[in-house]
């Protein structure tokens, strides 16, 4: 069974044509095209694993930071008014808008915090030569949720938002709307220097060792 798992991790099959390759090894930088169609099959990202740690652990920070911290403080004749991420949705809920706060925790909070806690799972067990608990889980998991994180959705609300209150009220964006800006281009970069194939690579050599020491 173990043998059949790993051949059939050696193929790829072209989104195109449907054809099925045995899959190569490539050069940093690297990509591979279908032999009948020439289509795009899979590339190899530049960026090893502790580039991928480090990125994914600065958006780790600035993701507790965004949640930590108000978004936007308003100042209405001398009151002023600050608001989290969580409390913009909690406000939305209060006034009877349950399924668009619920959009913005799920897609705001809970999918980034899935996926970056997912990455960090796969990741630094990788760094140090262990194979992480539920790999084949959570790289599942992973690009399941991926689609689902709209964080450049909802800070481009936020931005029309503060246009429109900034006539009726002195508007002063706060660090957590900063640090959601960070988390946008973090996980931007994250998602540009994902490589699966360097997971699956760096996992079977950290079992292989493992097995080695046991012997």
């Amino acid at each position: 069974m173990n043998g059949g798992g790993s051949e059939a991790r050696q193929l790829v099959v072209c989104h195109d044509c449907d054809l099925p390759q045995r899959r190569v090894t490539l050069p940093a930088g690297g990509r591979a095209r279908c032999t009948r169609c020439g289509a795009l099959l899979y590339r190899s990202r530049p960026a090893g694993l502790q580039v991928q740690a480090a990125l994914n652990l600065a958006a780790i920070i600035v993701f507790l930071t965004a949640n930590a911290f108000p978004i936007v403080t308003l100042k209405v004749q001398g009151a002023h008014a600050a608001t989290t991420l969580f409390g913009t949705a909690l406000a939305l809920w209060h006034q009877q808008m349950e399924p668009v706060a619920a959009l913005v925790v799920f897609t705001a909070i809970v999918v980034p915090a899935l996926e970056l806690g997912s990455l960090a799972w796969l990741l630094w067990p990788l760094i140090f030569g262990r194979p992480p608990a539920g790999f084949v889980r959570l790289l599942v998991l992973l690009h399941r949720v991926h689609p689902w994180s709209m964080a450049e959705v909802f800070l481009m609300g936020v931005l029309v938002a503060l246009v429109k209150l900034a006539r009726l009220a002195e508007v002063a964006p706060g660090i957590g709307l900063w640090s959601f800006c960070a988390l946008i281009a973090l996980l931007a970069l994250s998602a540009g220097n994902f490589d699966s194939q360097s997971l699956w690579r760096a996992c079977e050599e950290g079992r292989r060792q493992r097995s080695a020491r046991w012997l």
